[in-house]
């Protein structure tokens, strides 16, 4: 049985793993797509420095964190049929994630017919689907179908993609994680897949391993109140904090042959403590802020916040680039300020849409923040 306060954990860490998410997605460094061992290409400034320390560092266990607690929370539900439950999955997950990729595509179909945020689409190379083809008025029909269901628009939603497999894969991951004899098994290639940072379409390492990992600390009353002795979240902190710094450094420094390996291993360390810090060594502040109504009520927006900041916060983005990049510290500014407004954006559609059409908000969001 979920504690109470472990039940605010989980709401908690949703919520702020969501409103971290924007701001990963708003880095905005030359070199703007992020990989464990990415490096930036760019002089090391206070800027650059400060938005990959964030984005490629400190932010980056939200994911796991989310996966952690999905698959704990689905292990709670064996009680009830398990067609039921993956029937409700469709709801849940599979609609949304048809909406917002349909939604994440009109908007940038009807950006298409202006000019500038034309122009706006094709610097951002978001829809670019070879040499000559930039925007989404260019697809064939058929390639417009493929980006709606497998490659959306909205790039955020592959998290719900491969959710929902899991989900449907419960079962036998479920007989993975609790049988003895394949239990090591499994989780030696889980992990070597995670390490590995594997990929595909539908399964991936990061929510494979923490998934499951979730599953197996519900069916084993895997202690998530009290850290063991072998963990201490001040230690975690020192080495969340200092090998994320550490390896910023060396992704703007470096030069040498392995680098890529060195930086994928402090990645997945910095993951690994992160979590621990934030589950084990936060629970003051999450104690704080679940005490004030209004951050409860902020918290029913969550899936508002994940659905609805791409690919918004890069069209936003390069718009604003465009606008003030002769300004002091321009970037740094727009990786502060636009994904705060985007969450707020967020919020607002979201609280307006639940007052006003509830029906409709409940279908968009899988029944979520009512």
């Amino acid at each position: 049985m979920l504690s109470a306060f472990n039940s605010q954990k989980f709401r908690f860490w949703s919520f702020i793993s969501m409103a971290l998410l924007v701001y990963v997605h708003g880095y905005n460094l030359n070199q703007g797509y992020l990989q464990p061992w990415t490096m930036p290409g760019e002089r090391l400034t206070f800027t650059s420095f400060t938005e990959y320390f964030l984005s490629n560092g400190i932010f980056r266990f939200r994911i796991p964190m989310l996966f952690i607690i999905s698959g704990y929370l689905f292990a709670t539900g064996d009680d009830k049929p398990y067609k039921q439950r993956a029937g409700k999955r469709v709801k849940t997950l599979l609609y949304p994630y048809l909406i917002w990729s349909a939604v994440g595509l009109l908007l940038t179909y009807v950006l298409e017919f202006f000019p500038y945020s034309r122009n706006v689409v094709a610097a951002t190379h978001m829809m670019q689907i070879d040499d000559t083809r930039l925007l989404l008025h260019q697809y064939y029909w058929y390639e417009v179908i493929a980006r709606w269901i497998f490659f959306p628009a909205s790039y955020q939603l592959w998290f719900i993609r491969v959710l929902l497999i899991y989900n449907l894969m419960y079962p036998l991951l479920r007989w993975c994680v609790t049988h003895l004899l394949f239990k090591k098994i499994f989780f030696s290639a889980a992990i070597l897949f995670w390490l590995a940072t594997g990929g595909l379409i539908l399964i991936e390492g990061e929510g494979l391993l923490f998934f499951s990992l979730g599953i197996w600390m519900q069916k084993t009353n895997f202690n998530i109140d009290e850290p063991g002795k072998w963990v201490q979240p001040k230690y975690c902190m020192i080495v969340f904090i200092g090998l994320s710094a550490i390896k910023t450094l060396l992704a703007f420094t470096a030069n040498f042959n392995g680098i890529e390996i060195v930086l994928l291993i402090m990645h997945k360390l910095v993951v690994l403590s992160g979590l621990i810090f934030a589950w084990y060594g936060c629970n003051s502040l999450v104690s704080y802020c679940m005490s004030k109504k209004w951050f409860v009520w902020l918290c029913a927006f969550s899936f508002m916040i994940y659905v609805l900041h791409a690919p918004l916060v890069v069209y936003a983005t390069k718009a604003i680039f465009l606008q003030i990049d002769n300004w002091y510290a321009y970037r740094l500014l727009t990786y502060v300020v636009l994904p705060f407004c985007l969450i707020v954006l967020a919020v607002v559609l979201g609280a307006l849409l639940r007052k006003f059409l509830p029906k409709v908000y409940s279908f968009i969001t899988g029944g979520r923040g009512l």
